[in-house]
């Protein structure tokens, strides 16, 4: 000790114990990137921060959680890229345990659907699917649903297939393109006013005029 530095005395000790620890890493954020594999999450990301997650045109190119800042308007919040999920995630397949369990940190989810998919209601429902049946409260987290690769669609297209995944959701659907930056700063407002709820809405209000930058 720092008064007894040259000790001339011990006494005897006890039996050791031995334990065995499982520790799961779960990595904190502000909000967390759901979606299929390929929904684009990764390239929303880095469109909206300075992270650089790996991109590429092929199902669960993201393999680990990739953490980015966003600062909107002198406010700033983390925003996790998730690896996708597929049907039977909650149940391990694919590893969607593990992933699913980085949501659990997540005070949001931004919740992405590939808009060139057939049927966007029915992607919704599968990620949903899992999101509810893993349980520990994932299904009662605040959401934001966003139509994304609007940059592959017409116009008319856009509004049918948003309406479609806002049927399927029950609440307003956006429409977004990571690729282009287009509907990016309303997703980041809708996805920031739950963080604020999230955190007590301590943080002082934000001006609509400004103007968003990554």
């Amino acid at each position: 000790s720092s008064v007894n530095r040259a000790p001339r005395r011990a006494d005897p000790g006890q039996e050791a114990q031995e334990f065995s620890f499982w520790l799961r890493l779960k990595l904190f954020a502000d909000a967390g990137l759901a979606g299929l594999p390929n929904a684009g999450k990764s390239t929303f990301l880095s469109r909206v921060s300075r992270a650089r997650p790996r991109i590429a045109d092929y199902p669960f190119t993201t393999l680990h959680p990739q953490l980015g800042v966003v600062y909107l308007d002198g406010a700033e919040f983390v925003l996790a890229d998730l690896p996708g999920l597929i049907e039977g995630a909650h149940q391990g397949t694919g590893l969607g345990d593990r992933f699913l369990g980085h949501m659990e940190r997540c005070g949001v989810l931004l919740h992405l659907v590939d808009g060139t998919h057939d049927d966007v209601a029915e992607a919704y429902r599968t990620v949903r699917h899992e999101i509810v049946a893993y349980g520990q409260g994932l299904g009662e987290k605040p959401e934001v649903v966003a139509l994304n690769k609007i940059d592959a669609l017409t116009p008319d297209l856009i509004e049918e297939r948003r309406q479609a995944l806002a049927a399927a959701c029950g609440h307003e659907a956006h429409a977004v393109s990571g690729a282009s930056g287009a509907g990016v700063e309303t997703v980041l407002r809708a996805l920031h006013g739950h963080i604020r709820a999230h955190r007590g809405g301590s943080e002082p209000d934000i001006a609509e005029s400004a103007a968003w930058q990554p």
